[in-house]
């Protein structure tokens, strides 16, 4: 059975690790993960793509032959990393404090008690003397915070692993995520001439042009089909840099643009839209892709998401379909064809906040439906 009182200090031992993301460093944690991993057993790896960047694959072997074990896996990926502390906490960012039933410190919900959740989940099935058919996986994996370049991406880019199923720890309150929005994150440099600001028409002012371009891209209406889980598409601008002086005509200008679409929606047609909106107003500019993420979507259908929802609510859980408006890595599964959703058990509200908290009975709760839900995938 879950053993509340350890998964309390399991998570306050991971909470007590600094792992903020930037600067970015898991090792101290990636070797608590893959210590406490190899207590229980399982074949533990470690596998970097960047100094100071670990990701720990914990591998659970079934008993079926191994080809089919290994077609049948599933994986659950946490992430080790979280945002920066900043400043403003009322209480200790760092795992000391539980107030209220509530257990505080950075990455509490995002995604340090996802971690310690699944790792609870895994022991209470060993101490159970479960012996699963499918090889199960746990990924815990870096750099999700700042794009998974380090961690996730790779790992299924060098098919590290190729589970018939992911199942991944990155949400609140049970929320079952089978839909996300596309995302581009771009940056556009309007060029200009220079000119002294008195004689500014012998000139032309980048940052004048840029903020056409904005307005044109702020009005531009997408076309786009309702979706029941998610809102519609969003244009947002970041960031913007530009001139020298006040009394110089600016002949440069960067602003950084934040584009999230619909399932279903071309992302060529996006970026094409885009330039064409720039090219209205300028032909002098340069358009640099950052980050590019298509939408993601799996039947609420599916055996295995029909799955979890029933074994949640048999455990007297709420767990609840829904969409991301923002990017969670469920994406970066559909270029290798493995099934993917997210669900998770951090606390809405608290994620990048000051004084960041999970509920401990979540927590408690959401082990406890791994544990079912682990056995339940594996009779399937």
């Amino acid at each position: 059975m879950v053993n509340k009182d350890r998964l309390i200090k399991l998570t306050q031992k991971v909470l007590s690790i600094d792992s903020a993301n930037p600067p970015g460093n898991e090792v101290a944690i990636a070797e608590l993960v893959a210590r406490d991993m190899k207590s229980l057993g399982l074949d533990v790896k470690t596998i970097s793509y960047a100094p100071n960047r670990p990701n720990v694959i914990a591998t659970w072997k079934g008993s079926l032959p191994r080809k089919e074990a290994q077609a049948g896996a599933l994986l659950m990926t946490p992430h080790t990393d979280t945002v920066p502390v900043g400043k403003g906490w009322k209480y200790d960012p760092f795992g000391k404090d539980i107030s209220a039933g509530k257990i505080y410190g950075r990455g509490a919900s995002d995604d340090k008690g996802n971690l310690a959740c699944a790792m609870e989940a895994l022991r209470s099935l060993k101490e159970r003397g479960f012996s699963p058919r499918k090889d199960i996986i746990l990924a815990a994996t870096a750099d999700e915070e700042t794009g998974s370049h380090e961690g996730i991406k790779p790992l299924l880019e060098k098919k590290v692993f190729t589970p018939r199923l992911a199942l991944v720890l990155d949400s609140v309150d049970f929320d079952t995520v089978i839909a996300q929005k596309g995302l581009l994150h771009a940056r556009v440099i309007v060029l200009g001439k220079k000119a002294h600001g008195a004689t500014n028409w012998l000139g032309v002012n980048a940052i004048e042009l840029s903020a056409k371009v904005i307005r044109r891209l702020k009005k531009h209406e997408c076309r786009f089909k309702k979706h029941d889980l998610l809102n519609h598409p969003t244009v947002n601008i970041g960031t913007i840099t530009g001139g020298d002086k006040v009394n110089m005509v600016a002949d440069r200008c960067e602003f950084s643009v934040d584009i999230r679409y619909m399932p279903k929606t071309d992302p060529k047609k996006v970026i094409s839209q885009v330039k064409s909106i720039i090219s209205s107003v300028t032909k002098d500019y340069e358009f640099i892709i950052d980050d590019l993420q298509l939408p993601y979507e799996i039947s609420a259908k599916n055996p295995y998401v029909k799955s979890f929802l029933e074994v949640s609510r048999k455990l007297g859980q709420k767990a609840r379909l829904k969409g991301s408006d923002g990017a969670t890595v469920i994406s970066f599964f559909q270029k290798q064809g493995i099934a993917a959703f997210a669900t998770g058990f951090g606390k809405s509200g608290t994620l990048h906040a000051d004084d960041e908290y999970a509920e401990i009975k979540t927590l408690y709760n959401g082990a406890r439906v791994l544990e079912e839900y682990i056995k339940e995938y594996d009779r399937i």
